[in-house]
């Protein structure tokens, strides 16, 4: 078992712990606003592979669910101009890079490749959809273009 050695300061205003040693492991940044009296951690080291699996699972299904309700939520509307959706695409691509070079190493391949195909087919249907758009967009010109002439 390894002992972990912890060097504590205290400043005026916080207290301040650090680790000497570093550890290799996923890092996590606690996203808490609470105002409290004791010790503020700016950085968790998960060491665990384990435990780091399965943040990642729940981490991976809430971002996938994130982008099917917003692509269940945009078929139900209908009414958009496309800017929304090249923001999705481009938030799925930079998701798709996080994934392949930042999380494989916690997840293995099987489950890697499983969510890429996921996110491949979403990213095919925001891209039908947008290239719809586009369609809609340049016949509703070309229709005003027509009527202008005589």
């Amino acid at each position: 078992m390894t002992k972990i050695n912890y060097y504590i300061t205290r400043d005026t205003y916080f207290k301040k712990m650090s680790n000497i040693n570093m550890l290799d492991g996923l890092d996590l940044t606690p996203k808490n606003n609470l105002k409290y009296d004791g010790i503020v951690v700016n950085k968790l080291v998960v060491t665990n592979n384990l435990f780091i699996e399965k943040i990642l699972k729940k981490k991976m299904k809430r971002k996938l669910e994130t982008y099917l309700k917003f692509f269940l939520e945009y078929i139900s509307e209908g009414d958009d101009d496309g800017a929304s959706i090249n923001q999705i695409l481009n938030d799925i691509k930079r998701y798709k890079q996080i994934l392949e070079y930042r999380y494989k190493k916690y997840l293995g391949d099987k489950y890697t490749d499983n969510l890429m195909k996921k996110l491949e087919i979403l990213e095919k249907e925001f891209t039908i959809k947008l290239y719809l758009i586009a369609e809609k967009q340049n016949e509703y010109i070309d229709e005003n273009v027509n009527n202008r002439r005589r």
